[in-house]
């Protein structure tokens, strides 16, 4: 797993082995992820969506704690996938990396608890599959607006986003800030903490 700019989020960029059958690949490793965070990924949910070109999906995030770390890749198609660090407090706060995750080179991205996560489907069809450390609970989901100009995120240009009406109407990362809905840098780092050492 390779670190990413962005403390608690890592790109997989498996090998491949190809053969006249079709190919193989491992796109998670219990071992690998232990000796890259420090702790094992608790899986409580896997989820899979569909999206045609054009769908934009996010920027979402949960409350920390718990939170929702997410292990993420394409199976199908071709994704702009992008981690965006929304914790008040940290060292890159309002930074944002993006990945691009196909059904060619099968990278896969691991997004810590804290962290934005959206996604753009450069192709139709393009089918993302994601393991997540715990249950869907929507009184603690939330987003904020991934075509927000201050994060500035660079969305392909040539491809007009499609988002859902609740997508559409969230906050900006200021607003989000401002109303005390963003996770602090603080709470997740206590939160890694707890997931390396478990209970005190």
């Amino acid at each position: 797993m390779r670190p990413l700019g962005i403390e608690g989020a890592w790109a997989l960029e498996p090998k491949v082995f190809p053969d006249d059958r079709g190919s193989f690949h491992e796109w998670y490793r219990g071992t690998e992820f232990r000796e890259a965070t420090g702790y094992d990924l608790t899986l409580a949910q896997a989820n899979c969506s569909v999206s045609r070109r054009g769908v934009l999906r996010g920027l979402h995030f949960s409350d920390v704690p718990p939170g929702q770390a997410k292990y993420i890749t394409c199976v199908r198609g071709t994704v702009l996938d992008v981690v965006v660090d929304i914790r008040v407090g940290s060292p890159t706060f309002g930074r944002w990396e993006a990945l691009r995750l196909d059904d060619t080179d099968h990278h896969a991205a691991f997004l810590a608890e804290g962290l934005g996560h959206a996604f753009m489907a450069l192709t139709d069809d393009a089918t993302v599959i994601y393991l997540c450390s715990t249950g869907y609970a929507p009184e603690r989901e939330h987003g904020v607006d991934p075509l927000d100009p201050e994060l500035g995120i660079a969305w392909p240009r040539r491809i007009t986003p499609i988002l859902s009406p609740k997508d559409a109407q969230a906050p900006s990362l200021a607003e989000a800030r401002e109303t005390g809905l963003l996770p602090t840098y603080e709470a997740c780092a206590a939160r890694y903490e707890h997931l390396r050492n478990g209970p005190a």
